[in-house]
Order: structure tokens, then C-alpha cells, then sequence
């Protein structure tokens, strides 16, 4: 075997241009198989994020006749009516795992002597928030680009760079809006602007209003309630289990939901059997760019295996030694398009592509940020590798099979 091996090596330098196509094929292929991996998961994890900060929590906990609203944002229905919210949150956070209880209110307002007639009152205790979150996913951080955000109980507010952009509004300005409360009443506003925001997520950059969760709660006539609630935990493998303790604990009449029962995060899940044939027709594309490559490069090798059974080699040694010269190119073009491929998916887990360039803006309706950042992952790379050796060495077998049965004086003449 030490022998055939020896054979096999040598005969990948006898031809630069050979062992250099068959390289680069196996490589294109590999570097592919990584790069649509690692994009599909990098947007699957991009959603999902979006989610668990925006959306949902861990685990959000809403009244159940609010659950029947959500649409229109009812601040009538607050959770566990007659409790109060620090008191839930004290309760919600003797429970182990439980990183962080959130309470928070969104609220429709229309708006004023603005261009822009409506927007979304998103009241948050930002001290407590920032501690947990960072709003803008790209960038990893609370996502304020000027000012500073709301203080407890006051008249103030920060607004999206979009929003400010189309309104015409900066630092300083007011703005009259109009909400309604919890008792049906209309509420007049004109919070100060106080800083500007941008988290990268077009649905909030250009539409939210955000202020003080306690200032709010007062407007909205809440008392000492809260619309939702937003509970984080440590790992979210407990996330069932603790969302179990939690309904206990807030009781009958009201809704508590996962992360994973959001309906994008939902969609993204059932339409994995989709990227899987994607990925698969893909692979077959791969395989056969493989397949073909080296297949032309025994067929045109015959005279060369006629060659090797004048001299004495058995037909059996005459394929291994095909078999270990495709496993050796195989993994120096396996290795070659990891390496393309490891470093391309680096940046781009570091760097993120920009969506918006792609997509116009489009993409506002749907929990994505306008950057995609691709997935770094040692299993990805290491399953590209093998997908890459496993198939251009199995392709060498039938035609070298083949190639080695014809008799040497024909295989000769051709």
C-alpha cells in the first residue's frame, strides 16, 4: 500500500494542469457548500434575534384578550389585571434561569403638524433594558447615534434617523401626538426629542417613538399595571420549563408565549425542509462539477492504465492507486476551499452584508435587520471538507473500475 500511495503522489505533480483543474474544482465546490450554509444560518439566527429583542423576549406574557387584539396594541388589558407590576416581576424573578423581567408597553399615536401621521409609542425602563439588550444587532450596541435616552418620568422621547429624516425633526423639537388610554380617553402629548436612535431594523428606525415606561403607564392610565411583559433567561434550553413556572405564577386569563412560537421564527422553521432540497440540488450541482472533472481526467489517462497493466500492476492496485491520487487531490482542493470558505464566512460574521443595498429598503416588514451577517462555524467548515473528499474519491471508482478491466494492448491503442 506504502507503494501505491507513493505512485499516486507522484503522479499528481506529472501534470501541473491536470492536478490544478481538479484542485480548483473540488475547491469551487467546497467553498459554495460552506458559503450557502453558513448565509442560510446567518439569516435564520438574524430573524431570530430580531425576535428576542423586538418582538418577544424569551418569553413574553400578555393578557389573553389582548392576545385576541394584538394587531391594534389594546393598552386596555394589562397583564394579570389587579396585580401589580413590580410584584409579578419580583415573583417572575425568583424563578431560576431568569436573566432579566422587562415590562414594557406599545401603544398606537397619531401625530401632529407632521408629515408623518402615525407612529408606535414604545414605553421602556431603558436603565434596566440596556443592562440586558443591545437594540442595534449590527453594530452590537444600545443603537443611540445622538443625545441621550429618555430619563424616568419626564416629557421626553428619542425617535429613529429615518423617522426624523422624513418628519423634519432634530434634537430639541417637540412632538404633539395622540394616544388613547386604557379608559377609552384621548391623550394629548408633546414629548421632547431627546435623542436619536438607530437600530437597524427599518420597522422601528422609521415608525417608534421611544419613551419612559413609567411616564407612559401614567398617560395610558395603567396604575400599576403593564401591558407585556418580556423575561429573558440564561439558557434557552430552559426556556419551556420556565415558561411552565411563569403561567403558574401569572395564573388564568392570561397568554404566555415562546420565542420559538413567533410566526416568522414559526415560517423559518417549517420552510427548513425548503433549504434543504435548495441545499441538496445544490450539492448534486457540486457533486457533478466534481464528478465530471475527474472523471475526464481518467478517461484521459487510458494508455496510462494500459501502461501500468504491461508492466505487471494487478487491476486491483491500478485503483487504488486512482483511488488514493483523487483522495489526495480531493483534500488538497477540500482543504483549499475551506480555507477560502473559513475566511469569507470570518468576515462576514465580523462584517455584515448590507441588505438594504440588495433590497431597496424592502425589507421593514419583516424581522430582519438591514445587515446579514454570515455564520462562523468550525462544523460547517469541517462538513464541507468531507463533502468535498468523500465525493471526488467514491467518483474515481467507477471509471478507474472501468478503465482498469480493458486490456492493455486495447487500452493502448486508444
Amino acid at each position: 500500500m506504502a507503494s501505491l500511495l507513493t505512485i499516486a503522489y507522484r503522479n499528481i505533480g506529472r501534470n501541473m494542469r491536470r492536478t490544478i483543474l481538479c484542485v480548483v474544482a473540488v475547491a469551487i465546490a467546497v467553498f459554495f457548500n460552506i458559503f450557502l450554509q453558513s448565509m442560510t444560518e446567518g439569516m435564520t439566527k438574524g430573524i431570530e434575534d430580531v425576535v428576542k429583542v423586538f418582538d418577544t423576549g424569551h418569553i413574553n406574557v400578555v393578557s389573553s384578550q389582548y392576545e385576541e387584539e394584538k394587531e391594534y396594541y389594546p393598552v386596555q388589558y394589562p397583564v394579570a389585571q389587579g396585580r401589580s407590576t413590580s410584584e409579578m416581576i419580583e415573583s417572575i424573578e425568583a424563578i431560576p434561569h431568569i436573566r432579566a423581567v422587562l415590562p414594557r408597553i406599545n401603544a398606537y399615536a397619531t401625530l401632529q403638524d407632521s408629515t408623518v401621521k402615525h407612529a408606535l409609542l414604545w414605553g421602556l425602563n431603558f436603565e434596566k433594558e440596556q443592562t440586558v439588550l443591545d437594540f442595534n444587532l449590527s453594530d452590537h450596541s444600545n443603537g443611540l447615534r445622538a443625545g441621550h435616552f429618555p430619563t424616568p418620568n419626564t416629557n421626553e422621547c428619542v425617535i429613529g434617523t429615518a423617522l426624523a429624516k422624513k418628519a423634519g425633526l432634530r434634537i430639541g423639537d417637540r412632538i404633539p401626538l395622540k394616544t388613547v388610554s386604557a379608559q377609552f380617553s384621548d391623550k394629548m402629548w408633546s414629548p421632547e426629542i431627546v435623542g436619536l436612535f438607530e437600530f437597524d431594523y427599518r420597522r422601528f428606525d422609521e415608525n417608534a417613538i421611544l419613551v419612559d415606561f413609567s411616564r407612559l403607564q401614567r398617560l395610558l392610565v395603567l396604575g400599576e399595571g403593564t401591558q407585556q411583559l418580556y423575561i429573558y433567561v440564561n439558557d434557552e434550553k430552559t426556556t419551556s420549563a420556565t415558561a411552565e413556572q411563569i403561567r403558574t405564577i401569572v395564573g388564568d386569563g392570561n397568554t404566555v408565549h415562546e420565542w420559538r412560537d413567533n410566526y416568522m421564527v414559526a415560517m423559518m422553521q417549517q420552510t427548513t425542509s425548503i433549504y434543504i432540497v435548495i441545499f441538496l440540488v445544490f450539492q448534486i450541482v457540486a457533486s457533478f462539477l466534481i464528478v465530471n472533472t475527474v472523471v475526464m481526467i481518467i478517461h484521459e489517462r487510458v494508455k496510462e492504465i494500459g501502461m501500468m497493466g504491461t508492466l505487471g500492476m494487478t487491476r486491483r492496485e491500478i485503483v487504488i492507486v486512482f483511488f488514493f491520487e483523487a483522495v489526495l487531490l480531493s483534500v488538497l482542493g477540500s482543504l483549499v476551499g475551506v480555507i477560502i470558505g473559513g475566511i469569507t464566512t470570518g468576515i462576514g460574521s465580523i462584517f455584515p452584508v448590507d441588505l438594504q443595498t440588495f433590497t431597496g429598503g424592502g425589507l421593514k416588514e419583516y424581522p430582519i435587520t438591514g445587515s446579514l451577517f454570515l455564520k462562523f462555524s468550525p462544523v460547517i467548515l469541517l462538513q464541507g471538507f468531507l463533502f468535498g473528499v468523500i465525493v471526488a474519491a467514491l467518483c474515481t471508482l467507477i471509471p478507474s473500475l472501468k478503465s482498469a478491466f480493458i486490456e492493455p494492448v486495447e487500452a493502448l491503442r486508444q
